[in-house]
């Protein structure tokens, strides 16, 4: 969808962006700036409201474990056996069927890159789930909590639902009204890892600008988020020749990416999306059109000048 198909003549970007979720369905809550443009302009869409930030923390848990590499406080080729004591479902080592064993550096990839449940919980347990709290208050991020990884948000979900087993939870989840399930703690920023769309840029805008930490352990994240795989929602709304670092976010109902987005000429802007659907699935095409529709409205508005003066951090 181009962007010009969203937009009733002299609507404001905020309003712009706004119409895009609600034609799809959806609430969302945005926040956009240039990346290295202190006192820029920025656009806000309840840019500082609490969000549950699903995977999106795996940026965080990411610059954590290579702030340690780099700091020589862990071997990134230290191999680790993932067994399936480990596996958490989904993509990666996640997913496998037979026992796999893989250097942390490498499981930081698929975190990264697939989003692996089973390697950033791994590496969530050798960086330590207090340290990369600490990380984000040491960045600023004084509305970012971090209150586990993959494994406890799976568990938060059986317990909501009184499952022992995930075949178990599939069956409950299935039952449930639509008000159950938007009642789970994973989507609540009051129990679950959350933060807010603007913290989110404050982030990404830190690690282009090699201030998120050492240079080399800012370079990995960012060469790690330019190779992920999915590319349905932030990439959607851009032309093929725009360069695009991202990380996506998924649960039920709650359809996430937040990413760096570079121009040819070299303008560079972080941006976060969140968007909660009315359908409380987890793929929604719609939804993830819409995400990359939003910021690409967001992010133009922001070339020709139409931005807001940014709030101070």
């Amino acid at each position: 969808m181009r962007v010009e198909e969203h937009g009733a003549e002299g609507l404001g970007v905020e309003e712009r962006v706004r119409e895009v979720f609600a034609r799809a369905g959806a609430e969302g809550a945005l926040h956009a700036m240039r990346v290295d443009a202190p006192g820029g302009d920025d656009v806000s869409v309840a840019a500082d409201t609490p969000v549950a930030i699903s995977s999106v923390f795996k940026v965080l848990l990411v610059l954590e474990f290579a702030r340690q590499a780099a700091a020589g406080q862990l071997d990134p080729r230290e191999r680790v056996l993932v067994t399936d004591a480990h596996r958490l479902g989904g993509w990666g080592t996640a997913g496998c069927v037979d026992d796999v064993e893989i250097s942390l550096r490498d499981l930081a990839y698929f975190a990264l890159t697939v989003s692996d449940n089973s390697a950033a919980d791994i590496l969530l347990s050798r960086v330590g789930l207090d340290t990369v709290g600490m990380l984000a208050r040491e960045l600023g991020l004084t509305r970012t909590r971090i209150v586990g990884g993959p494994r406890e948000a799976l568990a938060s979900m059986l317990d909501d639902v009184g499952a022992r087993t995930a075949e178990e939870f599939a069956t409950r989840y299935r039952a449930l009204s639509d008000e159950g399930k938007r009642r789970l703690g994973v989507l609540d920023p009051r129990r679950a890892n959350a933060g807010t769309p603007r913290e989110v840029t404050r982030l990404l805008d830190l690690i282009w600008r090699d201030a998120a930490g050492p240079p080399e352990a800012c370079a990995r994240v960012r060469e790690l988020m330019g190779r992920q795989v999915f590319r349905h929602r932030l990439t959607s709304g851009f032309p093929d020749d725009v360069r695009i670092a991202a990380k996506t976010g998924t649960l039920p109902g709650l359809h996430i990416e937040a990413g760096v987005v570079r121009w040819p000429e070299g303008d560079t802007y972080a941006v976060a999306v969140f968007a909660r659907s009315r359908a409380m699935v987890a793929d929604l095409t719609r939804v993830d059109a819409a995400i990359g529709t939003a910021a690409r409205i967001a992010v133009d508005s922001l070339r020709s000048g139409a931005g807001h003066p940014r709030q101070p951090v």
